[in-house]
């Protein structure tokens, strides 16, 4: 039985746009808090967890390990995707995201302590492991709640890309602070960064949770699914149904994040590795460079999701996976010239072909779902993604560095995401401008 405040549906219009702000704040602030725990982790991956948890294997081989643990994280978000997307269409949006952000945050906060390989050897690993996978889980249920949180409460059909972006703008904010953390504490601990120094950002996960729990608190339902509930279409089981009556739109979804995640997890996680090893340039440079990146990303992600209401959804987003597909060769072009400059640059533009495809993503996914189902089918076909792009990706491009000792390969490896993604996107409708809450407005599938 769903609970919440059904007066969502009876608010005037001016309570309805001071709703919209809250629940645009909470989704981006509660979407800031929860990256930030996931890309802290990404973040330390390639500075320190291979030394200090594989201290005996072969440096490329401590890589590769550490980004298999980094990839579990991954792979346990489908699985967070199906267990909070039933409860998102079950409860309701709301109480859902107050339970993923608790979830995210004391796997996070718990990362603070674990043991490295010098206290109980490989235990220190395995129970990161375990962490990661709570971590994955966590973040599998937190993007549809935010992107609903926020597209649901829209007013008109004419916005909807924009108001979804904001969530997606979590992202860079999370990125932002986890590497200013993890450069502050650089900074701060100096040498002794590998023995205390990076654990302090993850103990801050606990502050920021409770900011986060503070701000969701104080939110209603949205108005779509507090309709739902009123009217009495809320389904039994949501995950068993989207997955029989949307299959196409849940597998296009997951190959249509093909150029946009595979390369964003290469450009802001596998650089440390790349950078420090093969580039020799600082932990600090790295680090600085992400995180201006980030900064950008603060204007271009809601610009390309405004863009969108524009041109159109699928116009947007495939024109971001061309620029992703031919990109990728520059930007490996761009790093190997060994100038610090270039190499800052190219670190700092990575982001923007990301974005052009991140701006338009939320509202392109969650507009292929009728509401009823819509948390659980959003959630699972973008989660779904994490398995074949995300996860693998700076696993990846580590053996094809280590295989070939070139980055060419990388960058062909980012192109046929890049291609797969067009020819996913291609066949998704295109929603844009129009009713998706009416009726008809999504088929239903046999």
């Amino acid at each position: 039985m769903a609970t919440l405040d059904l007066d969502a549906t009876r608010l005037t219009a001016s309570e309805h746009q001071r709703q919209l702000r809250r629940a645009v704040i909470a989704s981006t602030v509660g979407t800031a808090i929860e990256w930030y725990d996931f890309f802290l982790y990404s973040t330390v991956t390639g500075l320190v967890f291979a030394k200090l948890f594989f201290p005996k294997s072969d440096p490329w081989v401590g890589t590769l390990e550490a980004f298999a643990i980094y990839a579990v994280g991954f792979v346990a978000r489908p699985i967070g995707a199906a267990i909070f997307g039933h409860y998102g269409d079950r409860i309701g949006r709301k109480s859902t995201l107050i339970a993923t952000l608790l979830l995210m945050g004391l796997a996070t906060a718990a990362v603070a302590i674990v043991p490295t390989y010098a206290s109980i050897g490989i235990w220190g690993a395995v129970i990161l492991t375990v962490l990661r996978f709570i971590q994955g889980v966590g973040v599998g249920g937190e993007w549809g709640g935010s992107v609903l949180m926020s597209m649901e409460w829209a007013r008109n059909d004419r916005s909807r890309g924009l108001i979804a972006s904001w969530p997606q703008f979590g992202v860079p904010c999370g990125l932002f602070l986890a590497n200013l953390a993890v450069l502050a504490f650089s900074q701060m601990a100096g040498d002794q960064f590998l023995a205390w120094g990076w654990r302090i950002p993850f103990a801050l996960s606990i502050i920021l949770v409770g900011v986060g729990l503070y701000i969701r608190l104080g939110i209603l339902e949205t108005p779509v699914f507090s309709k739902l509930v009123a009217e009495r279409q809320v389904d039994r089981t949501p995950m068993l149904t989207v997955i029989r009556e949307y299959p196409k739109e849940i597998l296009l979804s997951a190959f249509a994040r093909m150029s946009e995640q595979a390369p964003f997890y290469i450009f802001t996680a596998f650089v440390f590795s790349y950078g420090i090893g093969t580039l020799h340039v600082s932990r600090d440079f790295l680090l600085t460079a992400v995180l201006s990146a980030s900064v950008l990303s603060f204007v271009s992600i809601p610009l390309c999701g405004h863009i969108s209401d524009q041109i159109g959804r699928k116009n947007m987003y495939m024109i971001g996976a061309a620029v992703t597909g031919i990109f990728g060769f520059i930007y490996f072009a761009m790093l190997n010239t060994g100038s610090s400059v270039i190499i800052f640059l190219a670190i700092i533009l990575s982001l923007i072909p990301h974005d052009m495809q991140y701006g338009p993503q939320a509202a392109l996914i969650a507009e292929s779902f009728t509401g009823r189902l819509r948390y659980s089918g959003s959630s699972l076909g973008y989660q779904l993604a994490s398995v074949i792009a995300g996860g693998p990706a700076p696993l990846i491009a580590t053996w094809l560095f280590g295989t070939f000792h070139s980055a060419t390969p990388i960058a062909i490896y980012i192109a046929i995401c890049a291609v797969m993604t067009l020819a996913a996107t291609a066949m998704m409708t295109d929603y844009t401008g129009k009713d998706i809450n009416a009726a008809g407005a999504h088929q239903r599938r046999a």
